[in-house]
């Protein structure tokens, strides 16, 4: 019940944060889990090599995706010198998890499956 109470009050602290992040990070923040979305199924191959000692190949290229992310979050703050704050980290934070959905359907619906590169190269070709 203690875990639960804390998880309620970090939540509700990271619905009330102020926009902290740069607007060129954001969106570079932003372009990089773009990426990371058109390369999910690639991670998600790269889990799989791990089953059986783990459990969820999605879970564990979500992981594997979520530190690429953060990680380039922190290279953005350091080519300028600079240390992201708190704020800075729990925004960081928000974007992941409102995206988050986003990059386990990349990974659940698999562009790598021929019969949706087929139905993706149709609508290039279309457009």
């Amino acid at each position: 019940m203690e875990l639960l109470k804390k998880l309620t009050l970090y939540v509700s602290a990271l619905n009330g944060i102020q926009m902290a992040i740069s607007k060129n990070t954001r969106d570079f923040v932003d372009s990089l889990i773009d990426y990371y979305i058109s390369e999910a199924p690639s991670y998600k191959q790269i889990a799989e090599v791990y089953v059986p000692e783990i459990d969820s190949p999605i879970d564990a290229a979500f992981g594997f995706i979520a530190g690429c992310v953060y990680s380039g979050f922190l290279q953005a703050y350091k080519s300028q010198q600079l240390s992201p704050s708190l704020e800075d980290t729990q925004e960081f934070h928000k974007i992941l998890k409102d995206r988050a959905p986003l990059i386990k359907k990349a990974m659940l619906e698999d562009s790598h499956n021929p019969h949706l590169r087929d139905k993706s190269n149709k609508i290039e070709k279309m457009n």
